[in-house]
């Protein structure tokens, strides 16, 4: 795996050996990319390298369902009888 090597000299060590190199900010020409999961959807709202492509913004979906359900449990809202066994 390469990270963050420059994208030229990524290409010259992936054409320079027989084994995959996955790349992570490496540029396009290795055999495979990394994407971390919470960077492509944008939960973490303060890490943001420039090798990082946010397909979605979901940091304040995430942390207003998150803060729901903190207040729910603490006011007995969930779980509810209809939600229990």
């Amino acid at each position: 795996m390469l990270e963050k090597v420059p994208a030229d000299l990524a290409a010259r060590v992936a054409g320079m050996l027989a084994i995959p190199i996955i790349g992570i900010g490496a540029g396009p020409n290795v055999d495979g990319q990394v994407l971390v999961t919470h960077d492509m959807l944008g939960l973490n709202k303060e890490f943001s390298p420039r090798f990082i492509r946010r397909y979605a913004s979901l940091f304040e979906q995430v942390t207003q369902a998150c803060s729901q359900y903190i207040a729910d449990v603490r006011t007995n809202r969930f779980p509810t009888r209809e939600e229990s066994y």
